[in-house]
């Protein structure tokens, strides 16, 4: 292919010709039409994708320019090239290999005929392509056509800035390829609302409802562009980016670099949760503006979870909302923020307090940017690029979700140990602590969440300027130990009730009457109070196995957490000892092992010792009752951050995040 310098550039690695008719060189002609037309479109491997489109418009536009077919096929191939340069993909040595071939042959074909240098050739036809399909044809075509039309302009332009170097390019071409940017958007697909469409105007788009939402949505008013470095060597000069902003999520967009479809998805999303909370309170007969209330509601919703989290932390929410501003823009801007954000989490979805932390981050941004004196996402500097599509995509969830691929790899398809890896609960418990703001923001790579230092290293001497740059995170709070103990620790007090309530009704059908009425006889109700000596060993079990089972996750446990368990044993233990001492006191005659307790409590066989260990061995039972009966009144001691409830259910139950559904 002639260049504008008028050399041949290199279109892959060499290859030695071969007499004999290779697969590629089969495959080439079993896939040739009656008419001679090919369908290499349609054999593009999975893993190229993307360059399918591109040799669809080299066979549409084929029979008009070969020349111009021929440079979209090699735009193709030297894309699939970038893309995967070790031929590593299924399938894509072969093909290739077979678009390689078709290239020579078309080289050959094509250059004789060449009345023009390949520059001045694609703009030739790039420009004579819009004015006759674009420019005359937007009254008369359908809609349908000219998606099309727009889609092979498109792609023709994409080709032309790989041939013609940018100082070359045409103001006329740079002119039209501007027209039909902004066209394309007019026949871009949509889900439910064609928020772009020209012309009449759909029958849903004129609900008073969805215009209500769309003009909150588009009330950009008051915000700041986001200003980049220029790229002159003057580090003092900023050049602010030039973008018009249609609604909130493109400034959003503009200041963070989401991808365009996350953003025309959420559009829809925002604009449709809007519309139907606020028909249902509103008279359609005179309906101009979104309900305050109805903005408040959807905020509320959204963020349960996050202000959940922001108290369980200690910290203050970042969701600021300042008296002299626009309140109703600011709650949009954050739920805008929250719906991009979890629209390209991917999986990090299923990790909702890793989604908080980044939320609360970026939103600590737009407020810097909206009412402080930060100009850029860092937060605190100019940057030196604007945000592209992929800067959140890149910087933000492909970090975590590294983490997350390498610790599925430590799986080994389920063979390896439980502890030897983390899921997502693991992963996420992370930011279960005050310690996930160690990371910062923008977050430190080098952190203790992105360390792996168990990977598989050369040895020493072969990495001797590769040393860790931390200790990997173990596993929080659970490690699992496969043992049929866990039967019981689970559900412990389902075994206790049922192991209590079975010593109970074996010593009443071994009194002397054997009815249900000897419990109310003195002497079988003493020994029916023995269950609760029963109980106290079964405590003590549970104690004990709550300090055996989770000793594999002490590394990464609370000092508390660990003092919590170890005073529980110690309690179980007491009452273990307290509790046979005070009933073996409180038999008349004894003998036997009960006579041993009984000698060793003294004095205390007359002062129904026993019953009052039991009240006091009862109490935290009764107020664990009490707060089952008055579910309002524990969910607010487990939220409440006074010191002195905290102590109680420090005690009562170890303290966890109590994650609550917000999507």
């Amino acid at each position: 292919m002639a260049s504008s310098s008028g050399t041949k550039p290199e279109m892959g690695p060499p290859r030695t010709p071969s007499k004999r008719m290779n697969r590629a060189q089969t495959m080439y002609v079993d896939m040739q039409n009656e008419d001679g037309s090919t369908i290499d479109s349609e054999l593009v491997p999975s893993s190229l994708a993307v360059i399918a489109p591109i040799l669809r418009v080299a066979n549409e536009i084929e029979k008009d320019n070969p020349r111009v077919a021929y440079l979209c096929r090699f735009h193709a191939f030297e894309k699939a090239h970038r893309m995967d340069p070790t031929s590593s993909g299924r399938g894509v040595r072969q093909f290739k290999t077979y678009l390689l071939h078709r290239l020579e042959k078309e080289e050959e074909d094509t250059e004789p005929i060449l009345g023009r240098t390949d520059p001045r050739e694609i703009q030739m036809y790039y420009q004579n392509f819009y004015q006759k399909n674009i420019m005359e044809g937007q009254f008369t075509k359908k809609p349908e056509e000219m998606a099309k039309i727009l889609q092979i302009a498109t792609v023709l332009y994409d080709v032309l800035r790989t041939v013609v170097p940018h100082a070359k390019v045409d103001d006329e071409t740079h002119r039209y390829a501007e027209d039909v940017k902004r066209k394309k958007e007019q026949y871009e697909h949509y889900n439910i609302l064609p928020l772009h469409v020209i012309g009449a105007k759909p029958a849903i788009m004129e609900l008073p409802e969805i215009k209500a939402a769309l003009r909150a949505l588009r009330n950009v008013q008051n915000l700041p562009m986001s200003r980049v470095r220029s790229s002159s060597n003057e580090p003092h000069i900023m050049s602010e980016r030039n973008k018009s902003l249609d609604d909130i999520l493109d400034w959003l967009s503009s200041v963070f670099g989401f991808q365009k479809g996350n953003v025309a998805n959420q559009r829809e999303h925002l604009v449709l949760l809007l519309a139907n909370m606020d028909v249902r309170k509103k008279n359609l007969e005179d309906y101009t503006e979104l309900s305050s209330e109805t903005v408040q509601k959807l905020m509320d919703k959204f963020f349960k979870n996050y202000r959940s989290w922001c108290n369980y932390l200690r910290c203050e929410s970042n969701l600021r909302i300042p008296e002299s501003s626009d309140k109703q823009q600011l709650q949009l801007i954050y739920i805008g923020l929250y719906l991009l954000i979890w629209g390209e989490a991917s999986n990090i979805r299923f990790m909702p307090e890793c989604i908080c932390y980044i939320l609360h981050n970026m939103a600590n941004v737009v407020n810097g940017i909206l009412h402080g004196n930060v100009d850029v996402v860092s937060g605190a500097m100019y940057q030196t690029t604007a945000p592209d599509e992929e800067t959140f995509l890149r910087t933000v969830i492909t970090p975590i979700y590294q983490v997350l691929r390498k610790e599925v790899r430590r799986n080994k398809g389920g063979k390896a140990s439980h502890s030897r890896w983390r899921n997502y609960d693991d992963l996420n418990e992370y930011f279960w602590s005050k310690k996930c703001f160690r990371l910062g923001w923008p977050m430190n790579i080098k952190g203790d969440f992105f360390v792996h230092t168990d990977e598989v290293l050369p040895p020493a001497h072969e990495r001797p300027n590769q040393v860790p740059t931390g200790k990997r995170k173990p596993k929080t709070n659970f490690v699992e130990a496969r043992t049929f103990w866990h039967l019981y620790r689970s559900f412990d007090r389902m075994w206790i009730f049922l192991i209590m309530a079975f010593q109970a009704m074996i010593i009443i059908a071994w009194s002397s009457s054997g009815s249900l009425a000897a419990f109310f006889e003195e002497d079988v109700f003493r020994s029916v109070l023995s269950i609760f000596i029963t109980q106290a060993f079964l405590n003590f079990l549970q104690a004990a196995l709550d300090i055996i089972l989770s000793f594999n996750a002490w590394r990464s446990l609370k000092f508390t957490q660990i003092v919590r368990y170890l005073l529980k044993f110690a309690v179980a233990a007491a009452w273990a000892v307290v509790l046979p001492i005070g009933y073996s006191s409180s038999v008349n005659n004894p003998t036997g092992l009960v006579k041993f307790f009984s000698n060793w409590g003294g004095n205390w066989r007359n002062q129904s010792f026993y019953n009052y260990a039991v009240a006091i061995y009862l109490m935290p039972n009764l107020l664990a009752a009490l707060l089952f009966i008055l579910p309002r009144l524990r969910r607010t001691m487990e939220r409440s951050n006074w010191h002195i409830v905290t102590l109680f259910m420090w005690w009562a139950q170890a303290r966890i995040f109590r994650i609550v559904t917000s999507y």
